[in-house]
């Protein structure tokens, strides 16, 4: 078993952070995706849409999609639960994460990929969208400042997989300049909090 990582991206950081809250260790392999390893032909065998992490099982099963590797791992090693317990519990982490996902993991990364050039010449480029996007990211920036005036973590009293793709995120947002305005005291509460955990480093 193994993961074919990249160390700069944000996919699978979240990941990362997934296993390390599980103190599970899992074997990496770095993808260089700035020589657009992740597009050869021999990668894409692995995963078709060329993107990282890709966990490869020992029966040469591939799995895509960072949710759907930590889901893989979660069944596995349900403690600690970061997907929740329980029905209610767990559709609740699903709904904030696919929140977090939509709203705001998406437009951080649009406005990278269209405005950054290190995706000059791998996607077309649409600036203006970008810069849409980064209007967007900042938005959601305000409105999880208000989510979290009345919780401790994003679903609820306990870290979830939606603390993680929200830190990873946020960390991410930087990169174009986007950050935590001094007015959202709550959203920095919450990060300084999942900051600082030991996790935060993988």
């Amino acid at each position: 078993m193994k993961i074919y990582n990249s160390s700069t991206a944000p996919n699978p950081r979240r990941v990362r952070v997934f296993l390390a809250e599980k103190g599970i260790t899992v074997p990496l392999e770095e993808v260089d995706i700035v020589k657009a390893a992740n597009r050869t032909p021999e990668f894409k065998q692995k995963n078709p849409l060329g993107t990282v992490p890709v966990l490869e099982l020992d029966d040469g099963t591939h799995i895509a999609e960072s949710v759907a590797i930590c889901r893989y791992f979660e069944a596995l090693h349900p403690q600690p639960p970061l997907m929740g317990t329980g029905a209610k519990e767990q559709a609740l982490v699903e709904m904030w994460n696919r929140r977090m996902e939509l709203y705001l993991f998406l437009p951080v990364t649009d406005a990278f990929r269209h405005q950054h050039e290190f995706f000059k010449g791998r996607i077309t480029q649409v600036p203006a969208y970008g810069e849409v996007q980064r209007a967007n990211a900042e938005q959601s920036f305000k409105w999880l400042d208000q989510v979290l005036s009345d919780r401790f973590f994003i679903a609820g009293d306990d870290f979830s997989i939606a603390d993680i793709t929200a830190l990873c995120a946020v960390d991410f947002a930087r990169v174009s300049k986007i950050r935590i305005q001094p007015e959202q005291k709550h959203l920095a509460r919450w990060y300084a909090a999942v900051s600082s955990r030991s996790s935060a480093k993988a």
